[in-house]
């Protein structure tokens, strides 16, 4: 009976949906094209969510009124263009709508609970346009119980054009996760994988020879060369089909991965949850990706329990990964 439950509940969570949240804005149609190619790719249902406050703010409409409020009008406008747009670029998804009478953030939030991912616009409708990354999206990325996908980047980038997906690799209690989302991906698309570990040399003490220096900067970077050997193992058993590139690569990993993405589809990064009570902050990569990426990024959660939370000591070099 266990055993049946497992297969019950792994079959239950393939047929999640791949929700999208729109708002009316340029970034959030970009998301909607994604996330029908999306579904369509992973035959998933697509479900479109709007999240307006109206319905709060002024009250249900009677059933014998005629006029439509312009809040409400706005919200029926938003969904119905991104779902028509969604149909077109797709017919064969399966899409519903909701129009959510609750703030996007937490619409969203709570959506993620019951989602195989939910994807967003890099920015939305408000007031400071030119920010690099929206509050929902960022939102999204440091809470949400399921992975995270920011549309950005060039057209080219959003189109999948160039069969390459890039995921970081930090170490294995942050990245497993986004290992195993990368790989999904690389084998759905059938496109290669480049698993990029990043590493830092050592600062040469003045006393310090030259030679005894680079010395250790080949230890590091053979040990980069370990590890994810050793992380990559059981994903690629398990996708022996998927094209690996490892690339181990000299300096901070934000920077590292930023340049990857210039030539990549999609950018996969994992982002620690956990357990207890406290929110752990959006690492510097996670954040770094979702503002400046040349491509959509997928932030993929790992849940960690509350004796691996990094303590004050050693929290910045936690953030870096």
């Amino acid at each position: 009976m266990k055993a049946s439950w497992r297969v019950l509940k792994a079959v239950g969570a393939m047929t999640l949906p791949l929700v999208v949240g729109v708002d009316g804005s340029e970034t959030a149609l970009w998301a909607t094209d994604w996330a029908v190619d999306e579904a369509a790719l992973h035959t998933l249902p697509l479900r479109i969510v709007h999240a307006s406050l109206w319905e709060r703010y002024e009250g249900p409409i009677s059933l014998e009124s005629e006029e439509v409020p312009s809040e409400r009008a706005l919200a029926q406008h938003i969904i119905g263009r991104a779902a028509e747009r969604a149909r077109q670029r797709n017919p064969d998804v399966k899409i519903t709508v909701d129009i959510v009478p609750d703030a996007a953030a937490t619409a969203l939030l709570r959506e993620a609970r019951h989602a195989t991912a939910v994807v967003t616009g890099c920015r939305g409708r408000g007031l400071i346009k030119g920010a690099l990354l929206g509050s929902v999206s960022r939102s999204l990325a440091t809470h949400a119980a399921s992975p995270v996908v920011v549309v950005r980047g060039t057209p080219h980038n959003r189109q999948r054009a160039n069969g390459r997906i890039v995921v970081g690799v930090g170490d294995a209690t942050t990245s497993t996760e986004a290992i195993r989302f990368s790989f999904r991906e690389a084998q759905a698309r059938r496109c290669t994988l480049q698993a990029v570990r990043a590493w830092r040399r050592s600062a040469r003490k003045p006393s310090q020879h030259p030679l005894f220096a680079g010395g250790a900067a080949h230890q590091q970077e053979d040990q980069a060369t370990a590890l994810l050997d050793d992380v990559l193992r059981a994903a690629e058993n398990e996708h022996s089909d998927v094209l690996v590139h490892r690339i181990t690569a000299e300096g901070p990993a934000h920077h590292v991965l930023l340049t990857y993405s210039a030539t990549a589809d999609l950018l996969v990064v994992g982002a620690p949850r956990h357990q207890g009570p406290l929110a752990l902050p959006l690492g510097r990569v996670a954040l770094a990706a979702l503002q400046h990426a040349d491509c959509p990024v997928a932030v993929v959660p790992t849940v960690r329990p509350p004796e691996a939370v990094p303590t004050t000591a050693n929290s910045a070099h936690a953030a870096d990964h």
